[in-house]
């Protein structure tokens, strides 16, 4: 198994992507420290997983939560290898409707999170040569109606993702970016209320599908944290069904 007794935190890490991450960590024998503001989807995770996954509830946005997850994961299972920071709320809405609240959000649990956890996780990074995986967005690449914050939000997380990779190198620690296209509960919800606009947006995937967040995004995220990927760092990898070119 590609990450036999290792260690992740996983920010959003108890639905969506970040379950399917998680599920798929842990079959690759690692383990899982979830953050998730939600704690009913922690509480299913920690039933599921047992000794396998802890949670920590809270708003990622909070410097204190990454703080707090990076020392369970020295508590509990002995240090950390790598870092996925999944986790990320927005709200659509054409751009000249946005409002302060509306930047602020996205850009304090997309941006500012993922800021957040890559610091606290540094020191303990250097000591196993670990791995970080961030998160982009076809939405930003694309300039998808509506996602303003939020695209801007994640052109910012690839941004500072490059810098710090080169920064972060000779220390041994790699940063990738991985930019998903997957059907999630908020897309089936979407789906449904939508099914014409899902319909329309299915015909332009060359895989004629949206990804399952398991089957499809996890495996690429625990790749880019084992060794079989040691040979790759400031990368963007598209696990988007070949919707959108990066050249």
């Amino acid at each position: 198994m590609k990450l036999e007794n290792q260690t992740f935190i996983v920010t959003g890490g108890a639905s969506g992507i970040g379950l399917g991450i998680t599920r798929r960590i842990i079959s690759e024998g690692g383990r899982v420290v979830a953050v998730d503001i939600n704690a009913e989807a922690g509480e299913r995770v920690v039933e599921e997983f047992g000794d396998r996954a802890r949670f920590i509830q809270g708003d990622v946005s909070d410097t204190q939560v990454a703080t707090t997850a990076v020392a369970e994961s020295v508590e509990a299972f002995g240090g950390l290898n790598g870092l996925v920071n999944n986790a990320h709320a927005s709200r659509q809405k054409p751009f000249l409707e946005l409002e302060e609240s509306d930047w602020s959000l996205s850009f304090s649990t997309g941006f500012q999170a993922t800021l957040n956890f890559m610091r606290a996780a540094h020191d303990e990074l250097v000591k196993t040569k670990g791995s970080v995986v961030n998160f982009g967005s076809g939405a930003a690449m694309g300039g998808q109606l509506g996602q303003a914050s939020y695209a801007a939000a994640k052109e910012a997380i690839r941004g500072v993702s490059r810098v710090i990779a080169n920064e972060w190198a000779p220390e041994g620690i790699r940063v990738n970016i991985v930019s998903p296209l997957a059907l999630t509960p908020g897309v089936e919800a979407w789906s449904r209320e939508h099914p014409a606009q899902y319909e329309e947006t299915v015909a332009t995937i060359p895989l004629a599908r949206f990804g399952d967040p398991e089957t499809d995004v996890a495996p690429v995220v625990t790749f880019l944290l084992s060794a079989d990927a040691k040979y790759m760092t400031g990368q963007t990898l598209m696990a988007d069904g070949g919707i959108r070119k990066l050249y």
